[in-house]
């Protein structure tokens, strides 16, 4: 899809993206998978280091990048140098929100502070990033994803009971807190139209976590209790496990609704389960999780995944396989929502990714190309900032861009 074709809801937006890895660029991403005019801001030289990111780099290129850098224009520009600020202060005077992850108080060692680039651009919307946020002790201090998952309360509870927490599989932090950048983004955009003004938007890695820790630290204020790790199930909600199928398959299945438990136990040939004592409501299966947990896998562990999705579909019994990206690029109900796209790549050409979500009935967003190569778009851009050829050319020979 070419930009002409843009009609997401946030067309006409200016973005200016200073962030490097995943928070800030996560951020940037999906503004502009909404039709956002991202302008990503990199090292001339080396440019993101997710350009590099990853466990495999085919044909010497990360596949982390095509998805993070989707939706951008690339521009080289070296901020530590005067030159290089100069140009980067005069994109940001006509752009509607600047999103950086630097370690806080970079921008202001840089005159680039808040304060500093509101008075040139009073309607900017600043979206920082940040491990700790701008304040408190913690502020100046390196602050990672995994650190701000661990302060946020998420290692802690993750993984099973008897081993060191573990990592979800991504860098959940980093996304959480891209996440609800673009809600303040967002909410920060509503606002100015009523003041005129824009604002800063504080996004730490560990509040963001924090954010969706449901009742955990409400939980402990009034009964003293601190949740742990529980593995795969949730603790006193049963069944709702992961269950074996032949052929070493496993199987999802949410089923600690009184009705819906009752269903499986007839699906399973044994309707006594729903009214014995130990499992009769949820209070005594959750009191009785493991031995139920052990019948239930007794029964799955006869039956390959297929034939228990399909038999569990029928008696309107919650049930789900435990999706791989294989399994993803083949299913129907993938397929008939688009959730996954393919767009063409110059190095990699056709290549597959997630699509722009949440779904929009009028102004959908979209894969429009992706990641940019470095400094793809520098002159297209600095020449809009009124730059002429020559002074490109110059700043090109000091590696200023």
């Amino acid at each position: 899809m070419t930009d002409a074709a843009n009609e997401g809801p946030l067309k006409g937006l200016r973005v200016i993206e200073m962030g490097t890895l995943i928070a800030g660029p996560f951020c940037g991403q999906i503004l502009g998978d909404f039709g956002a005019d991202v302008i990503k801001i990199e090292d001339p030289k080396v440019g993101d280091p997710m350009r590099q990111w990853g466990r495999s780099l085919p044909k010497g290129l990360s596949p982390w990048w095509p998805v993070i850098g989707r939706n951008k224009k690339s521009v080289g520009l070296n901020l530590r140098t005067p030159e290089g600020r100069a140009i980067a202060e005069t994109l940001i005077d006509g752009a509607d929100v600047l999103i950086e992850n630097f370690r806080p108080g970079t921008m202001e060692k840089w005159g680039m502070g808040y304060e500093a680039l509101a008075a040139r651009n009073p309607r900017l919307i600043m979206a920082r990033v940040s491990g700790f946020g701008q304040t408190g002790p913690y502020a100046t201090r390196a602050g990672y994803g995994l650190i701000g998952e661990a302060m946020g309360g998420l290692r802690h509870v993750t993984g099973e009971p008897d081993r060191p927490p573990a990592r979800a599989g991504i860098s959940i932090g980093d996304s959480l807190t891209a996440m609800h950048a673009v809600m303040g983004i967002t909410m920060a955009m509503h606002a100015r139209e009523r003041t005129g003004r824009g604002q800063v938007v504080d996004a730490a890695l560990y509040e963001s976590v924090l954010a969706v820790m449901e009742n955990l630290v409400t939980e402990y204020d009034l009964t003293g209790y601190v949740r742990e790790r529980s593995g795969s199930v949730l603790p006193g909600i049963a069944p709702s496990n992961v269950y074996p199928c032949a052929n070493d398959e496993m199987i999802l299945i949410g089923g600690n609704g009184d009705t819906v438990y009752a269903r499986l136990c007839e699906t399973m040939g044994r309707p006594e389960l729903a009214v014995d004592s130990k499992f009769v409501d949820h209070a005594a299966r959750g009191a009785n999780q493991s031995e139920l947990d052990q019948i239930i896998g007794a029964w799955t562990k006869t039956q390959s995944l297929d034939e228990l999705l399909e038999l569990l579909e029928a008696k309107g019994i919650p049930a789900g396989r435990i999706f791989r990206a294989p399994d993803m690029l083949e299913h129907e109900q993938f397929k008939a929502r688009e959730s996954i796209v393919e767009t063409d790549h110059p190095v990699f050409g056709k290549i597959k990714m997630q699509n722009a979500f949440p779904k929009m009935s009028e102004t959908p967003g979209a894969v429009r190309w992706p990641g940019p190569e470095l400094g793809q778009h520098t002159d297209e851009v600095l020449a809009g900032a009124g730059l002429t050829a020559e002074a490109i050319a110059e700043l090109r020979a000091k590696g200023v861009v």
